[in-house]
């Protein structure tokens, strides 16, 4: 559970800084280098005396990762959050994971949730609808495409989230898995001109700020709390980080990029949160309704 609130925080960051990536220097292609490729550099060592291990794992399970949260999850939360806002980026992707994990244990061939669990997962969803009402109805469609792509982004995440369960790695195995493919994928891109990269005129402080928050942040530091705690509590109990991402995302967009909390952000958020938590009990922790 400490390990989870650490992530929290990094994961607030990822937020805030999925939105300022669309007034900076840098382009999306790299920032991804950035994520990628500072883990690689500080784990070297440590990645070369797992290399067997890291050859021998399932190429399904290593799909997962390499696309939960390798460059199609990057690109698809930095893109949405560049027509959203950070509030979006905090309460959609970690929010929505539960539902997607669910879905994914479903069909899986577990069981179907209920009662409470099922309760929280309608609480999700009409939590993001509450969100985007505002937008659907004027149609704005820098935002609807932007939520949509956030959602492909928490749909991918979800699938990391249980593919980290399924691999014979440690935390920092995970990483090496996640970060080496990914970097290789997104070097290709610049390399190719298929994604257009502004690192060689950059500022120094973007580049810094971002080499902090998501390389040593998100791409170290988070990646090797995560995975800790996917293997002692499990995807669906580790998934319960989204319950205070949003909240937590929201007071720091406020304060640092001078967001100001809509109506329905502060509808659909604590419903997204609440949502969260009821989707994460486990059916015999339930409470009665006076407790």
């Amino acid at each position: 559970m400490a390990a989870l609130l650490l992530t929290v925080t990094i994961w607030a960051a990822f937020a805030l800084s999925a939105r300022a990536l669309s007034s900076s220097t840098l382009l999306p292609a790299d920032a991804a280098l950035l994520r990628f490729g500072v883990p690689l550099v500080v784990l070297a060592p440590a990645l070369w005396r797992r290399r067997r291990r890291l050859a021998a794992v399932r190429p399904g399970p290593a799909a997962k990762i390499i696309c939960g949260a390798g460059v199609p999850f990057f690109l698809a939360a930095m893109y949405g959050g560049s027509l959203t806002s950070a509030a979006f980026v905090g309460a959609i992707v970690p929010g929505m994971v539960p539902l997607f994990v669910s879905a994914l244990v479903v069909a899986g061939g577990k069981s179907v949730p209920r009662g409470t669990q099922a309760a929280g997962l309608v609480l999700i969803v009409t939590g993001v609808v509450a969100l985007v009402w505002r937008h659907l109805a004027a149609f704005d469609g820098d935002v609807l495409l932007g939520t949509g792509t956030l959602l492909v982004a928490s749909g991918l995440w979800a699938l990391y989230t249980v593919g980290l369960r399924e691999v014979d790695l440690d935390p920092i195995g995970s990483i090496g898995l996640l970060c080496l493919p990914s970097l290789a994928v997104i070097a290709l891109l610049t390399a190719t001109g298929v994604l257009p990269s502004g690192l060689a005129h950059a500022a120094g402080s973007d580049i810094a700020l971002f080499l902090v928050v998501q390389g040593l942040g998100v791409g170290l530091c988070a990646g090797l709390l995560y995975a800790f705690a996917i293997r002692r509590l499990g995807p669906e109990r580790s998934s319960v980080v989204g319950s205070l991402s949003p909240a937590v995302v929201v007071l720091l967009a406020t304060v640092l990029l001078d967001e100001s909390p809509t109506l329905p952000v502060v509808i659909g958020v604590p419903l997204i949160t609440l949502g969260v938590v009821l989707a994460n009990r486990r059916p015999g922790t339930e409470v009665s309704p006076d407790a």
